[in-house]
């Protein structure tokens, strides 16, 4: 667990130093969107855990999220758009 933590905040480094990421997303993610620059789609309250959802419906598009540590594992997630 605490090899995952500093690997995420390595990332959450780059990423506030401009680094793109869906190529961060791509070389470190070890879920299946990691294939689609991390891209989950669109998706609705009740389909993700809280703590996740909770960080992605408080982001406005554009934003990303502070680390978000689940029973998955952590993650920092990235609003590119909503859905009314």
């Amino acid at each position: 667990k605490s090899a995952a933590r500093k690997k995420i905040e390595g990332i959450e480094a780059k990423l506030k130093k401009g680094e793109d990421f869906a190529k961060l997303a791509t070389e470190n993610s070890d879920c299946p969107s990691s294939k689609n620059g991390g891209d989950l789609g669109f998706f609705t309250r009740g389909q993700m855990v809280k703590p996740f959802e909770e960080a992605a419906f408080a982001l406005k598009p554009g934003d990303t999220s502070n680390i978000v540590e689940t029973q998955f594992g952590y993650h920092i997630i990235k609003c590119t758009g909503k859905k009314d």
